[in-house]
């Protein structure tokens, strides 16, 4: 039997629009379904994505974050490991993970980019929601053609 829960990690840096991701996650799958995990940032995502996908309770994890480049090349860095490490909780788990983690060219701490990203996150949340559904369709027309 396949699960009907979803896990959605979200990061604490930039919550404000980093939490907008959940809110269009939700708008797609209820937020009965949906177990949600605070992570300090970005970096911490990985980890837990792999656990919460090899624990068996769920048919897809979410994991979103903003990584801005504060000034130093760092950012980079943080942002590749983080796609890395979400790709490959998903690969060896075998349990679809999903990143809703993005990193803009150019963020500044402004109302109007907080507003550009809150509105880009929900969207981005709700395409996470549409992609962990229509993998699990595909998976399952699988299986259900290896059974027969």
């Amino acid at each position: 039997m396949t699960s009907t829960r979803y896990a959605f990690i979200k990061a604490n840096w930039h919550a404000d629009i980093v939490d907008q991701a959940l809110a269009g996650f939700c708008d797609v799958i209820p937020a009965a379904q949906v177990d949600v995990f605070d992570v300090p940032g970005a970096f911490e995502m990985p980890l837990l994505a792999r656990d919460l996908a090899e624990s068996g309770r769920y048919a897809a994890v979410a994991a979103a974050a903003l990584v801005v480049d504060g000034g130093i090349y760092r950012h980079d860095f943080v942002a590749q490991a983080v796609v890395d490490g979400l790709m490959r909780a998903g690969l060896d788990s075998g349990v679809p993970v999903l990143s809703v983690s993005l990193t803009p060219h150019h963020f500044q701490e402004t109302d109007h980019h907080k507003a550009i990203y809150r509105e880009h996150f929900v969207e981005k949340g709700r395409e996470a929601a549409r992609a962990a559904l229509m993998i699990g369709q595909t998976r399952a027309g699988l299986n259900a053609e290896k059974a027969a």
